[in-house]
């Protein structure tokens, strides 16, 4: 059973949509002589439920991150964000592609329902920063990919992409023009207990450092002097410490919004119940 051919999922909804948006998607990086190199790919196992840990710097890379189980013939359901499920026009999409949407205030629901999809022989692909890395390096971890691998006693393979930030990323405007090239790292796939999460999420991302050194230092395009490329490495892009300073900032701003879209939202059911009795006295 490859990942090109609709599949059964286990409460009985077919993959309708998943192969043709692979097909349309590698229709448009051939358009684009998109080059995407993968390293490792051998170590997604070809069958089987497998949590796939990756590093987080673009928008695309829920598109692109599934390219490293493509050789091993895998679809990857990602864990992402409530906002993208509730959006008209990525709502539906994500839903038909089963990806898991993940309630950033109440995760019980989202973990839950992941390992159900590994208990029905999944992968489940999930970013342990759960925000795009504005420093192009690895942010602090959180827990969920060791210890949901720990939990359904599945294998957890490490990947990192690297040059997906120059596509579609933070604080840059978008940019898909011909000839780029994505380079993805696989590595050996690790066996939480669930024992001691903390060490072992440390592990996954020291190891995952590694992997992401070893993809930056491989990639045809010299670091030095590039935006999209890290502090450490020469790059211009902020230091862990900026990009904390402009994401807190960026929450800041994002909660003032919602108060006052929550505001506006108040006042005006509250002129819509006043109406309401106005024009019922003027009859």
């Amino acid at each position: 059973m490859t990942a090109l051919g609709a599949r059964a999922y286990g409460d009985g909804v077919r993959d309708v949509t998943y192969p043709p948006i692979v097909w349309t998607a590698k229709a448009a990086f051939r358009a684009l002589d998109l080059t995407i190199d993968v390293k490792g790919a051998e170590h997604v196992p070809r069958h089987g439920p497998v949590v796939m840990a990756f590093n987080h710097v673009s928008y695309v890379d829920f598109i692109l991150g599934g390219f490293a189980a493509q050789p091993s013939g895998r679809l990857v359901r990602f864990m992402a964000k409530r906002e993208l499920f509730t959006h008209p026009l990525s709502g539906p999409l994500m839903r038909s592609l089963h990806h898991i949407e993940v309630d950033r205030g109440d995760g019980l629901q989202s973990f839950a329902e992941a390992g159900r999809y590994l208990k029905d022989g999944e992968v489940v692909g999930i970013f342990p920063e759960a925000t795009i890395s504005r420093a192009m390096e690895l942010k602090d971890f959180k827990t969920g990919a060791t210890r949901l691998a720990a939990q359904a006693g599945v294998p957890l393979v490490p990947a990192v992409l690297w040059g997906t930030q120059r596509m579609f990323t933070k604080d840059h405007p978008r940019d898909f023009s011909r000839h780029q090239h994505i380079a993805i790292t696989v590595g050996e796939p690790m066996r939480p207990t669930g024992v001691r999460s903390a060490e072992e999420t440390a592990q996954l991302k020291a190891q995952m450092t590694q992997l992401l050194d070893e993809t930056i230092r491989r990639y045809p395009d010299a670091p030095h002097g590039q935006w999209w490329a890290p502090a450490s490495y020469g790059g211009t892009a902020p230091t862990l410490e900026q990009a904390a300073a402009l994401d807190s900032a960026e929450k800041r701003e994002r909660a003032k919004k919602y108060v006052a879209q929550e505001r506006a939202r108040r006042e005006k059911a509250a002129a819509r119940s006043q109406k309401g009795p106005l024009r019922w006295l003027k009859r």
